[in-house]
């Protein structure tokens, strides 16, 4: 049977582009994020190509019954208190995740928000400096209905440095955001 997410997502007049290698894991940092929209779009293309992709969400949208279809379709709910949530901050505990599995991709937008902010959060780079796994770089182009993957980072554990190089990738990728004047680097 073909994949349906697949059927879908080209009906929709959407396509992929992805250059980077399949890995069992990886951090996938995706930005930029401006609309709720960005999250069908690209749960739509991980799925189109067969991938299971774990993903940060305020803890606010897993109320009852949107948390069970959240958490099936690998929604890690983030607490909106720091520290909240049991044991160990949700950093220490994705990158035991991490250890513990043997597929883990997760999808995080480092912004936080789908309103303009500069001051990205760092914690993916933590997680997967701290997991040893690389970082992909995901766009989801509105222009052109297109999700693009085309460039993987290793962190060097020197945050500061990282983070720009991050935000030096996606200054490129500003019109591709759905609502372009909500995106800063």
């Amino acid at each position: 049977m073909a994949n349906l997410w697949a059927k879908l997502y080209k009906w929709a007049g959407w396509k992929t582009e992805i250059t980077v290698p399949r890995l069992d894991k990886c951090v996938i940092c995706v930005a930029p994020h401006t609309s709720n929209w960005d999250f069908i779009a690209g749960i739509f293309a991980y799925k189109s190509l067969g991938r299971q992709a774990n993903f940060l969400m305020k803890e606010f949208w897993f109320f009852w019954p949107l948390k069970y279809l959240l958490r099936r379709l690998g929604g890690i709910p983030v607490p909106s208190k720091r520290g909240a949530g049991g044991k160990g901050s949700l950093t220490e505990r994705i990158i035991e995740a991490f250890g513990s599995h043997d597929y883990m991709n997760l999808a995080v937008t480092p912004e936080g928000t789908r309103s303009c902010r500069s001051d990205w959060r760092h914690g993916f780079l933590y997680i997967a400096y701290g997991a040893k796994v690389p970082i992909q770089f995901a766009v989801i182009d509105y222009r052109t209905r297109t999700a693009i993957i085309k460039e993987q980072f290793t962190p060097t554990g020197d945050v500061e440095a990282d983070m720009a190089y991050v935000k030096n990738y996606y200054a490129q990728w500003k019109d591709a955001a759905k609502y372009p004047e909500k995106f800063c680097i």
